[in-house]
């Protein structure tokens, strides 16, 4: 349930108010104090009389105070449960919180704590009431808060409010996270409030959409105090759904609060903000768009480490001149660093970068936008900025948020070349999955100006189940004693598919000893100058490496395990073959061989049952409950999966079962093929799977159902080694 994850939830008290700071009982008060009108609600509709749980009341709370340079934020909710079943009562029967905090928010406030002030009580079906004493029932297990509620049955009513304050001190504008959410939940709620109060300097984006209610002002006594309101009653619960975007279909909210102390504050403010405090902001044109970006994206960065790298280079064409200029960067910037970084994680050095001079970090998007387009405006290639939104977060023409933005480059060379922030796998023409397809904003300068002062609508490439690919070629075959496989395996992977297995598999020194190599840079333990300090170092740092090793190695062990659906294995092996980090359609390539003992066979008689599906991993199996579907189907690219299967077959041995091994289903949401020929003293299996697009609408569903349940079924398919 979304609440149970809300940082955690709740501290408690009996019903005997004891030792109370005036915050705590000001939580209290404010939740179950004299005016709560909920206090007495205990009947269930009769339409949700046979759900697990079903909320009597969800109230959500947002207040944000000034006093000089401090501020107050403050965020609560409350939730009233009548629990209907055992599944309900085993679910908040615990809850897990952490009772203080340090405040992550505005500047010099590390040291300022937050507190977290919860309360619960049950209410027993004679309406008898229980208040928990949190500091008597609760234990501190590793630096969190465990409560275990005893004597909690079916029928209860458990009431409990989560009150997080929050203070720190700013001088400055600041926004604090966005928040965006849908009204259902887990369980059918009959009544909900979402409040908010601000004063003052505090400045509101807010909108519903899909349907939800508008957020409505109240009156207040005060100037310059201003309260809002949500109300929504009869909200059904909401059914997890594999692939789906429910902020994109159900009826949701999203808002940011931002604070900015004076005009010259706003104007800075990386953020769309309302005209002034008293109105809430409910949209942001493109125009707004074009405001704001074209004081923060104009082009600046000193270029003069790429342009020594230029130096007596040639190029074709600004293609490669671009190309060029991205993977340099992303080496200059970034990876000459991460052993720095390793060196200070490790705590072998405090500052491990003052050996770099004055190092330059690129740390975000907005940076490599302004450092990137200087350098293209200094070699006079023209660009425009793309800004973009999330697929899950809804068409860029209900833009709300600023923090909901990504922004990247289009180099206008023929074709286009797209540019996105680097991290030390990131390749030119990849940018995140899901921007692609959508509309964006593309915003450039004119003429030879370097100042921003065009907007327009664009729309970004989508990238092909071709374009992201895995690809493995697996041999096995049987060991002398037919008691297990020896199997080894080439896995390719390219397009989008392949950044979070590099991030994976790829060790630091794989990297950046090739980047070394490339860019003829020097390792970070070439820089320390002392030879005693040196040798001490790169003794540690080999440790380090060492023990990474060690460590990666039994990752991977276990990933056969699963991936190949075998038991223990012996003798493991894994090398890098190409890391595939400087080209979005390059093969991040490894092989892997190991023995695994009991695994993939079975005897029978004089013959052997060999589970050959298996081979191909762990495959989708959708359940009948999920047959019938109400959303569309969102996955994060299209993609495919290709398998070549190698089985050595032992001499005196034939194969039996080839045609259960030949399947094809093929529509335009996607397919799975596979064919098996013998060739030979080897059978080959050859096994195609699709996701042929990114987006399906709902009525396509039973389509995917067909290619995916036929790989389901692949996965239980097995052939019959029979005795000459």
């Amino acid at each position: 349930m979304k609440t149970k994850t809300l940082n955690a939830l709740l501290l408690f008290f009996t019903f005997t108010i004891f030792s109370q700071s005036k915050e705590e009982l000001a939580a209290r008060d404010f939740f179950w104090g004299a005016t709560d009108a909920y206090k007495t609600v205990t009947e269930v509709p009769e339409k949700w009389a046979n759900e697990s749980a079903v909320i009597l009341y969800k109230n959500e709370n947002y207040d944000f105070h000034k006093f000089g340079k401090n501020v107050t934020y403050t965020s609560s909710i409350r939730q009233r449960i009548k629990l209907l079943d055992k599944a309900s009562v085993e679910e908040f029967s615990e809850f897990v919180f952490k009772k203080r905090f340090r405040s992550d928010k505005g500047r010099y406030t590390y040291l300022q704590k937050g507190n977290n002030y919860v309360g619960v009580k049950i209410v027993k079906p004679d309406g008898s009431e229980v208040e928990i004493d949190v500091e008597e029932e609760s234990v501190e297990v590793d630096g969190e808060t465990k409560l275990a509620i005893s004597n909690l049955e079916i029928g209860d009513i458990i009431d409990y409010y989560f009150y997080r304050l929050e203070p720190f001190k700013t001088t400055y504008a600041f926004g604090f996270d966005p928040v965006e959410t849908y009204l259902g939940e887990e369980y059918p709620v009959v009544d909900f409030k979402l409040f908010f109060e601000t004063e003052n300097d505090f400045f509101i984006n807010f909108n519903s959409f899909n349907g939800a209610p508008q957020l409505t002002e109240i009156p207040t006594e005060k100037r310059n105090m201003r309260r809002y309101e949500l109300i929504d009653s009869d909200i059904e619960k909401i059914q997890s759904t594999r692939w789906s975007y429910p902020l994109l279909e159900l009826p949701s909210y999203k808002f940011q609060v931002y604070f900015a102390r004076s005009g010259k504050f706003e104007d800075r403010a990386m953020a769309f903000l309302p005209e002034n405090e008293e109105k809430i902001k409910t949209s942001v044109s493109k125009e707004e768009v074009l405001e704001l970006y074209a004081k923060r994206f104009t082009p600046f960065g000193n270029l003069g480490d790429i342009e020594r790298y230029f130096k007596n280079k040639t190029f074709k064409n600004d293609s490669e001149k671009v190309i060029e200029g991205y993977y340099f960067m992303r080496h200059y910037y970034l990876t000459r660093f991460v052993e720095a970084i390793i060196v200070k994680d490790a705590e072998i050095l405090y500052n491990p970068f003052e050996f770099y001079g004055m190092p330059v970090f690129i740390e975000n998007q907005k940076q490599f936008v302004r450092h990137f387009t200087a350098f293209l405006f200094e070699q006079d290639i023209k660009y425009e900025i793309i800004v973009a939104k999330k697929r899950y977060d809804g068409p860029i023409d209900d833009l709300l948020i600023e923090k909901n933005l990504n922004a990247l480059v289009k180099v206008k060379t023929n074709p286009p070349i797209y540019a996105d922030h680097f991290s030390v796998h990131t390749n030119i023409n990849e940018f995140s999955p899901l921007i692609e397809d959508t509309d964006v904003y593309e915003l450039y300068p004119t003429k030879k100006k370097n100042k921003i002062d065009v907007i327009k609508k664009g729309k970004l490439p989508v990238s092909t189940h071709l374009d992201n690919e895995t690809k493995k070629d697996i041999t096995f075959s049987l060991n002398d004693d037919f008691s297990g496989i020896n199997l080894s395996a080439v896995t390719n992977y390219k397009g989008h598919s392949k950044k979070d297995e590099q991030l994976d598999r790829l060790m630091f020194m794989d990297y950046v000893t090739e980047d070394y190599a490339k860019y003829e840079t020097q390792p970070w333990i070439e820089l320390v100058k002392r030879k005693k300090n040196r040798e001490r170092y790169k003794k540690e740092l080999a440790a380090v490496v060492e023990k990474i090793k060690v460590k990666q190695k039994e990752r991977f062990e276990k990933s056969a395990k699963a991936e190949f659906q075998v038991g223990d294995i012996e003798d493991y092996t894994f090398e890098i073959k190409d890391t595939g980090r400087y080209a979005f359609d390059s093969y991040f390539t490894f092989t892997e061989s190991f023995e695994a003992k009991n695994s993939l066979i079975k005897k029978a008689g004089p013959n052997y049952i060999i589970e050959i599906g298996k081979l191909i991993g762990g495959q989708i199996d959708i359940e009948e409950k999920e047959h019938e579907r109400t959303t569309n189907i969102n996955t994060a690219s299209a993609r495919s999966y290709n398998y070549n299967i190698t089985f050595n077959i032992p001499d005196g041995y034939t194969v039996a079962g080839l045609d259960k091994l030949n399947k094809s289903v093929d529509n335009e949401t996607g397919a799975f093929i596979s064919t098996a020929v013998l060739e030979d003293n080897r059978l080959v299996v050859n096994t195609t799977k699709q996701y042929k697009n990114n987006f399906e609408p709902k009525s396509n569903w039973s389509k995917m159902i067909a290619f995916l349940d036929e790989a389901n079924q692949f996965t239980n398919e097995k052939i019959l080694l029979k005795k000459k």
